[in-house]
């Protein structure tokens, strides 16, 4: 999304957007829900702080440049969780890691252990689900609890591992026709 030109981007945004609105409502819009302070700081922060001509004849007005900007990070952002929203929704945590690991297979190739980082990722996961499912009422408690001491087991993950087939590919040859068409 960061390479798209303003007009590809839009088309872009709105069709994930659109997307996530039939496939994952619920979810998109409890991403959106979690994430709107830091939309609004994003949008504040780019138009107060991007040079350009003020919006108003005021004192400390925003710049007309840093809203296009402040906009076009939201967009941005917005298509990036409705896609995050449809994964979510769509897949099972283990199915989501399973591909994410057939999708690192390529950093063995500077040495990264792609088993490391399916763990880690899936763990991140974990420990963020338990977070989310806490009945804290404050961002002081879930601060006070992620410095609680957890006592888990050690315990063992199996990843089923899903084979690499012909659609996959032609499907991930598409999106990458498509973006460097897109960039061109």
């Amino acid at each position: 999304m960061q390479f798209l030109t303003l007009e590809i981007l839009l088309v872009a945004a709105a069709g994930v957007l659109l997307c996530a609105l039939l496939l994952s409502t619920h979810k998109l819009l409890q991403l959106l829900r979690r994430t709107r302070w830091i939309m609004l700081s994003l949008l504040l922060i780019y138009a107060y702080t991007t040079p350009g001509q003020p919006l108003l004849d005021v004192p400390f007005s925003p710049s007309r440049e840093g809203l296009g900007d402040g906009v076009l990070q939201l967009t941005r952002l917005l298509a990036a969780l409705a896609g995050l929203a449809i994964l979510l929704d769509r897949l099972h945590r283990q199915q989501l890691i399973a591909g994410l690991y057939t999708l690192f297979a390529p950093l063995q190739l500077i040495g990264v252990s792609r088993e490391r980082v399916a763990v880690r990722l899936a763990l991140t996961l974990h420990y963020a689900e338990v977070a989310m499912l806490r009945d804290t009422h404050t961002w002081q408690d879930n601060l006070r609890s992620l410095l609680e001491p957890h006592h888990e087991t050690s315990k063992q993950m199996e990843l089923t591992l899903y084979r690499f087939g012909i659609r996959d590919g032609l499907l991930v040859g598409a999106a990458l026709l498509l973006l460097f068409g897109a960039m061109r």
